[in-house]
């Protein structure tokens, strides 16, 4: 497996300072090179026993229905030259459908889902393909600056098969008004690498009457990299 370089303005500038934490974490050193063969040699192997029965649908992990609407989200992981990456860890969370996260720092005065937690995992079958159930994040308020409002969107950290495939990212939805305030998703300068991670409505993955269909595929590297989203 050979990497092509990353091309420029895929990923988000380290400080970015309409995005204001950046300034405060963001690296001040170079950073370190690691070997090519390291990188790609190394395999990481993600056991079926990791995945529990629910994993895969973040709608059926309580005690009743949550609140929302329910949509279905699939996709496939690819690398660099187009081939699936089979078997690898994807976990996703998210906030539940008034915009507020199941964690204690999260003070945001939306109500909370005794019914959803927002988190999920699974593997990648033999063609890379992923499928998840869950329910449609909404934006919410983050105190960057006035106004400030995040974008639907939903976390995803994947896990490859090498080192080198390692990502976090974040999938939006179509034609929302907030992408052109959000620091977070301008800070991918490129134009082309942003639509990226934008997810496509799919009438095919679409449930009658229960879900609207999404598909977000995944790219680990290359010149077509989904760029990294945090």
């Amino acid at each position: 497996m050979q990497f092509d370089a990353i091309e420029p303005g895929v990923y988000p500038e380290l400080i970015h300072p309409a995005y204001k934490s950046t300034l405060k974490r963001g690296p001040t050193l170079a950073p370190l090179r690691v070997r090519d063969e390291q990188a790609v040699t190394t395999n990481l192997f993600a056991s079926p026993k990791l995945i529990l029965p629910h994993d895969m649908d973040l709608t059926a992990q309580g005690k009743g229905e949550p609140l929302g609407e329910k949509i279905v989200v699939t996709g496939r992981v690819l690398d660099e030259d187009g081939k699936p990456v089979r078997n690898s860890l994807l976990e996703v969370w998210q906030c539940n459908a008034a915009g507020r996260y199941w964690h204690k720092k999260d003070q945001h005065d939306a109500p909370l889902d005794p019914n959803f937690t927002g988190f999920g995992k699974m593997l990648t079958d033999d063609e890379g393909r992923y499928r998840f159930v869950t329910i449609k994040p909404g934006p919410y308020p983050w105190g960057n600056h006035h106004k400030a409002w995040r974008p639907a969107h939903i976390h995803f950290s994947m896990f490859g098969n090498v080192y080198a495939q390692r990502l976090v990212t974040q999938m939006y939805f179509p034609s929302d008004p907030l992408f052109e305030y959000d620091p977070i998703f301008q800070s991918i300068p490129d134009a082309a690498a942003r639509q990226r991670l934008i997810s496509r409505f799919s009438l095919e993955q679409t449930v009658d009457d229960k879900m609207l269909g999404y598909e977000f595929d995944i790219v680990l590297r290359g010149r077509d990299a989904t760029p990294m989203g945090l």
